[in-house]
């Protein structure tokens, strides 16, 4: 019996899905902390970027790795259509902002900044830790209304789908919210 009782929590454990991201309609966790823009440091306050409209908050692993890199360049394609809609994009991941300062240059394209979260606490906060190395968040996008609320959340390793389905949901909301 107890075998089976191990074997039932196993299998239920396998089933769940390896990630947990926040869900949209959660309101989203607000903080500050150290960023960089074009290789220049500065604070980043979620409160205050989403006095400006919605933002585009997004995980990654590690800067400088190969789906990392791919991930901010596509950002840094599509970050003045993401501005012309009112919303900002900031990157996230447990990177110093040393590394972060070049790491918005070359990368980022002095385009849109990636925030340094070496402790991880707003990775943790938003559930977006890589559950296979929990040194590293996962990639996890998402969207945030001014008003604080999470609208949409994307979960997936591969790069190429966060800049298409984020852009989306932005351009859902400034539909919804004309006038």
């Amino acid at each position: 019996m107890k075998r089976l009782m191990i074997l039932a929590l196993g299998s239920a454990a396998l089933a769940a899905p390896l990630y947990a991201a926040l869900a949209p309609g959660a309101q989203a966790p607000s903080f500050t902390t150290q960023a960089t823009l074009a290789g220049k440091p500065f604070t980043f306050s979620l409160a205050d970027a989403l006095k400006s409209g919605p933002v585009v908050l997004y995980f990654y692993p590690a800067a400088f790795t190969p789906g990392c890199t791919v991930e901010a360049h596509n950002f840094a394609e599509a970050t003045d259509k993401f501005k012309s809609l009112g919303a900002t994009v900031i990157g996230v991941s447990h990177d110093d902002i040393d590394k972060l300062n070049k790491f918005s240059v070359s990368e980022c394209r002095n385009k849109f900044a990636v925030a340094a979260d070496p402790d991880q606490k707003i990775t943790k906060e938003y559930d977006a830790v890589l559950a296979a190395k929990p040194e590293y968040a996962n990639r996890t996008s998402y969207v945030i209304a001014p008003n604080g609320k999470i609208i949409y959340e994307y979960t997936a390793m591969d790069p190429n789908k966060h800049v298409e389905n984020t852009m989306a949901a932005v351009e859902k909301w400034k539909a919804e919210h004309k006038g």
